[in-house]
């Protein structure tokens, strides 16, 4: 935050207004830009130009478009004579942005490079010398980029891909390269609105929630592990032109298991490729694969981060109940990126004991198929696992220790404080009741625990009638009517909101008489009091 409070200070680049070739550029785009993509645009460019130091996250679900917002603010940059720089987490996915960048710019006088371990040492010596010098305008590359041997002549743009892929020490060396330059964070695992209000102190957010046209959800499947299934799959995909993922994250035996899926379907041109292998030939192999040379791919999780292979459209996992919620989500937006139908298949091994958390995720992963879930994905998984530590080098925590509005308070008080601002004094008043009334949700009513303890909380938010209508809606509707004792439980949360807003701390009954304590009592109102009473006060 303090880090953030400093480049609130300080003085950015201003950069200029749009050139022609900026437009002639954005023309270019093949698609038709959603309504998402062009405000995101069009926020970025403001903060560009406006003098200050950007700092902006660009949320978006999978497949939203956030590569060509980002690729159009690089070029921007580009266009006042800045460098760009684009951080990305795997090497396969800075291959894959280079190529699209570098299509993309193709006809412009841009020059684009590629950082990775796919370069040989005397490449990576001559694109370090093109940055030092200003020859090469636009790098991509893995933290590679980060070493001490890289240096840029003017860098005025530093765009970062999927920021919660890299380790507290990257982020610290980021932190360091982002004072006084501008910074672009591409996310794809969507912050709860909610949070978002929290960070709002610190970082701006442009958010992209249309999904492109003529795209269909990924039609998703959960089953147990069955070669036939499998084979079945892979020849469907294949009989339509199309091409397979199959991920399977156990490395070691990796080229064995190749082995038997060209037993298993012997039509298929199977290749394998993980992040331990050969550079050569990872590159290579993915490479063939891009060009329709294979017809399935044996890999691990590598291609979870923003790959684009439109001609991908089947993805099959083996062992998904061993990976979390949002890694499946983001294996699963691998395919069906095109206009065709994509199928993913989550399989587990037959008779095996699966966990409670790892069923939940299956059945959460399974539900949540429509465009745009990723930011219920992000909520349910912070259901089940609880949530990490937001800015700290822990990489999770248990936030259910204070539960989730208390923690976004407090995150408040420290923005508030950080920023130098008094922090909001809404102590909030509590009004006690104390009646003999029976007020509580039973548990043969509403069973599950946690379901309980949301309805709960659900009615302490209740404001006025319109709010309790919803609530008794709400309950007949998933458990039926309603016993007496919800029905209690509803109307002391009403007279307890109706009681504060009347300035009363108290209401409690104690021998025969109702108490009613006020935090500020004026000696003029109990005449009145006594009146509208009729002398029972």
């Amino acid at each position: 935050m303090r880090l953030y409070g400093e480049r609130q200070k300080r003085k950015g680049f201003k950069f200029s207004p749009d050139t022609p070739w900026q437009r002639k550029l954005e023309d270019s785009f093949p698609y038709e830009p959603t309504p998402d993509q062009l405000t995101s645009i069009q926020e970025i460019k403001a903060d560009m130009e406006s003098g200050k130091v950007m700092d902006r996250l660009l949320c978006g679900d999978v497949g939203y478009g956030k590569t060509e917002v980002a690729l159009r603010a690089a070029f921007k940059a580009v266009m006042d004579g800045k460098q760009c720089a684009m951080l990305v987490p795997t090497t396969i996915l800075a291959q894959q942005h280079y190529n699209t960048i570098a299509a993309r710019f193709d006809g412009f006088p841009v020059k684009v490079e590629l950082l990775s371990r796919f370069k040989t040492p005397k490449e990576e010596e001559k694109i370090i010398e093109g940055l030092q010098n200003g020859s090469v305008d636009m790098v991509v590359g893995t933290h590679k980029l980060l070493s001490k041997s890289v240096k840029f002549k003017d860098l005025g743009l530093l765009i970062i891909d999927e920021e919660q892929r890299f380790g507290v020490g990257h982020k610290e060396q980021i932190k360091n390269i982002r004072q006084s330059v501008d910074v672009l964070t591409l996310s794809a695992t969507p912050i709860p609105r909610t949070l978002h209000m929290s960070m709002t102190g610190i970082r701006d957010m442009s958010v992209i929630e249309t999904p492109p046209s003529q795209r269909y959800p990924v039609q998703t499947y959960v089953m147990e592990y069955s070669d036939s299934v499998i084979r079945e799959a892979i020849l469907k995909e294949i009989g339509r032109g199309g091409q397979v993922y199959f991920v399977y994250n156990n490395v070691r035996s990796m080229e064995q298991f190749a082995g038997r899926l060209r037993e298993l379907v012997p039509e298929a041109r199977v290749c394998f490729a993980n992040g331990q292998m050969n550079e050569r030939v990872l590159e290579k192999t993915m490479l063939e694969f891009m060009d329709h040379k294979y017809d399935v791919l044996l890999c691990s999780t590598i291609i979870e981060s923003g790959l684009d292979m439109q001609n991908v459209n089947t993805i099959i996992i083996y062992d998904a109940d061993t990976m979390g919620l949002s890694q499946l989500y983001q294996l699963r937006g691998r395919v069906g990126r095109g206009v065709r139908l994509g199928y993913a298949y989550l399989t587990y091994r037959p008779n095996k004991a699966m966990s409670e958390t790892a069923e939940k995720r299956l059945i959460a992963i399974r539900e949540l198929t429509q465009f745009g879930s990723g930011f219920k994905i992000a909520l349910r998984d912070l259901e089940i696992r609880g949530a990490g530590n937001l800015l700290g080098p822990e990489q999770h925590g248990h936030m259910e220790a204070v539960g989730y509005d208390m923690y976004l308070k407090l995150l408040e008080e420290a923005v508030a404080l950080e920023k130098g601002e008094a922090p909001a004094q809404n102590e909030e008043q509590e009004c006690l009741i104390d009646l003999p009334v029976d007020a509580n949700i039973p548990e043969a009513y509403i069973p599950a625990t946690n379901q309980r303890i949301a309805m709960y909380k659900r009615i302490a938010d209740i404001a006025g009638d319109a709010d309790a209508n919803d609530v008794y809606d709400e309950l007949t509707d998933r458990y039926g009517k309603p016993p007496q004792s919800v029905y209690g439980l509803v109307e002391i949360a009403l007279l307890r909101n109706r009681a504060l807003a009347l300035g009363l701390t108290e209401i409690s009954q104690k021998n025969g008489a109702v108490l009613l304590y006020f935090s500020n009592l004026e000696p003029a109102w109990i005449p009145a009091l006594n009146k509208g009473m009729y002398g029972r006060v």
